[in-house]
């Protein structure tokens, strides 16, 4: 038989985490996840793995597994689930996470929760859990039990010795795994290129107990609505200063609700009140865990920093804690919070003056603890930029695993008669936008969106009777977007187009007008302005 692993997503990029799985023609996939857009996708909402590999084998298809309920992971569920309803298996958190998601869009999805360790069999798929420490709980790496030996993927995980949950990454039974010979591993390199460890989770609640007990008036967390551990630290600094506490945004009501019913979140009785209540009460008193890390525009925290908030309007004496770090492509819009945080008056504290964040993902001493722990015979790297790849790559030659394979989206890991091999391109890796309504997008639509950002538009109107070539009215000229400090350039402009129009045979071809109109603006404005705007002509027989 053959194994082949596809990557629809996720290396060269932190976001859009999926891969396939093919065992002898039948396809499972490993995840599916969304990445947020990056400063240059203008309008665009959010970014989704190309399927059209896996749909076009929909019957092949046979089950989807997840490692953890990050929006990374299971954001991009809903918009494969619209084209193919599948079985879905992950642990318990990971799968009420993504149900909550996927019910929202009227989609009934066939989601089954597992136990760590319980080896699932699926059609030709023989699968397992296996718990690590990550960024939130029920995380797990997953071993596929192949006809071309085992292969391993590690999830997001560190090794955190002091877990907030108490459950560490199971090195023990990675270990056992290994001692049965892990054919090839697929090994999270987001902190690849960082030294030593990663501080463990509960430096966090130390730090956050310190600040809230020295806050003098109201105090603001914001962190992910799906980082259950910080929400209990958060929870837990807040409640032993004596304050109450609401909750802000509609991510974080729903996960907090979910985790508490799982018994993942512990909220002390009667510490919890609606926001409305807590907004009477004294501000010394009170505090708030919100939504908007990421300087989302309308996020809570976005609209508090710009003053546009409905109910929570901040003061000097408040306290904000942003307790995230920025997902690539976001730096810039929380920047901006954070500087009309600084403008308000307010006290920031934030991942770069202060400890209030840990990453959930191993470093390099880390990894290579895991390498020698499992000792797999090939290595891929998975899971981050490109150099993070190039640096995990570098950290399995250290540890002498014999064969590693740095891909990218779209590559196919070929696994057939004991011999490893990658087929570059083989399937789409590509972008899918989410617009709107429309998912699909194209990145012609993009490029033409950065054209009009960077060169702005203009509109030449005309009418012409096109027996005689007579100019009936206009042109006219309208710009947006376009440099016109030259009080000449509409008036070089329609001298251009009125030039263009008398050269032209008789009868006028409407098509042949159109381009000569968009040529000649065009060239009037380059030698004016040294610009190309997107210039659309309107034509009018007259």
């Amino acid at each position: 038989m053959t194994v082949k692993i596809g990557f629809l997503g996720g290396l060269g990029e932190v976001g859009r985490n999926c891969a396939s799985i093919d065992i002898d023609g039948d396809l499972a996939l490993l995840d599916c996840g969304l990445m947020f857009p990056e400063e240059d996708m203008l309008g665009v909402d959010l970014v989704l793995p190309d399927f059209s590999s896996v749909l076009d084998r929909s019957d092949d298809l046979q089950c989807i597994i997840l490692t953890h309920g990050h929006e990374d992971h299971i954001g991009a569920l809903v918009y494969l689930l619209k084209d193919v309803n599948v079985p879905i298996y992950g642990t318990r958190l990971t799968v009420e996470f993504a149900r909550a998601r996927i019910t929202e869009h009227g989609i009934t999805p066939d989601l089954r929760s597992v136990e760590h360790y319980e080896w699932i069999d699926h059609g030709p798929f023989r699968f397992t859990f296996i718990p690590v420490s990550h960024s939130i709980p029920d995380a797990a790496g997953v071993a596929f039990d192949t006809p071309e030996g085992i292969v391993l993927h590690t999830g997001d995980f560190k090794l955190d010795p002091t877990p907030i949950d108490g459950v560490p990454t199971d090195l023990r039974s990675f270990a056992t795994i290994g001692q049965r010979g892990v054919r090839l591993l697929l090994a999270d390199s987001t902190n690849a290129e960082r030294e030593g460890y990663v501080p463990s989770e509960v430096t966090v609640g130390t730090r956050l107990t310190e600040i809230v007990s020295q806050a003098e008036g109201r105090v603001l967390v914001a962190c992910f609505a799906s980082h259950v551990h910080r929400v209990q630290q958060a929870i837990d600094a807040i409640v032993r200063d004596g304050r109450k506490f609401a909750f802000i945004g509609r991510s974080m009501l729903r996960n907090s609700e979910i985790a508490v019913d799982l018994g993942v979140l512990e909220i002390p009785e009667g510490s919890l009140v609606e926001l409305k209540e807590l907004m009477e009460m004294p501000d010394a008193e009170t505090a708030i865990i919100s939504t908007g890390s990421q300087g989302e525009p309308f996020a809570a925290l976005s609209l508090m920093s710009a003053g546009d908030h409905r109910s929570v309007t901040l003061d000097a004496d408040d306290t904000v804690i942003i307790s995230a770090t920025p997902i690539p492509g976001n730096e810039t819009r929380v920047s901006r919070v954070i500087n009309n945080l600084y403008r308000s008056g307010v006290t920031v504290f934030h991942g770069q003056n202060t400890h209030v964040h840990v990453s959930g993902h191993a470093a390099a001493e880390e990894l290579k603890t895991f390498y020698n722990t499992v000792r797999p015979d090939a290595l891929v790297p998975v899971h981050g930029e490109y150099r993070h790849l190039v640096a995990n790559a570098a950290l399995g030659k250290a540890m002498n695993i014999p064969e590693i394979e740095i891909c990218e989206n779209g590559d196919v890991v070929v696994l057939e008669d004991g011999n490893l091999r990658v087929e570059r391109g083989a399937i789409p890796g590509g972008y899918v936008y989410v617009d709107g309504t429309e998912v699909g997008g194209a990145d012609s639509i993009i490029r033409d969106r950065r054209h009009l950002a960077d060169d702005g538009v203009l509109v030449v109107s005309i009418g012409v009777n096109f027996s005689t070539g007579e100019i009936l009215f206009g042109p006219d000229v309208y710009s947006h977007g376009v440099t016109t400090d030259d009080g000449d350039l509409h008036a070089l402009i329609r001298e251009r187009v009125e030039q263009s129009v008398a050269s032209l045979e008789r009868p006028i071809d409407p098509d042949h007008l159109r381009t000569r109109v968009r040529n000649s603006a065009t060239r009037a404005v380059k030698k004016s302005v040294k610009r190309r705007p997107v210039v659309l002509p309107v034509v009018i027989e007259v």
